[in-house]
């Protein structure tokens, strides 16, 4: 896929920006695996999953009023997993425990999510060029 090396370069400063996260992963909106810094963690059934609640994030925001899908937080016992639209074909996930900052997750995920949105829109120009 075009772009991977810089996705996966983002992915690894998202990390280093947030200590208390635990991995990150882009795929896009159907579920396919674009890139991932998640040890421990198999990361196409992540995609899936994550394609899965992007998918219900959009249902939510449009039952909710028509408003785009931007971010969907889910909290368990042992932590969160944060899903942020990256664009109309991109969705970043990030897991990070419990002790984690949530507002600087999200500050720092809708700045990663944003890049990725650039950076693959543009991969989509490029093709829509050749």
């Amino acid at each position: 896929m075009a772009h991977e090396a810089e996705v996966r370069d983002e992915l690894g400063r998202l990390l280093a920006r947030l200590p208390d996260a635990t991995g990150v992963l882009a795929c896009t909106v159907d579920g396919l695996l674009i890139a991932h810094e998640a040890p421990d963690t198999p990361a196409e059934t992540l995609a899936a999953l994550s394609s899965a609640g992007f998918g219900i994030g959009l249902r939510l925001s449009d039952a909710a009023g028509g408003h785009s899908f931007r971010e969907l937080l889910v909290r368990g016992e042992h932590g969160y997993v944060a899903l942020y639209a990256a664009g109309p074909a991109c969705v970043l996930t990030v897991l990070a425990g419990p002790r984690i900052n949530v507002g600087r997750l999200h500050m720092e995920a809708r700045r990663s999510s944003a890049y990725l949105a650039h950076l693959l829109d543009g991969a989509a120009d490029d093709r829509e060029d050749a």
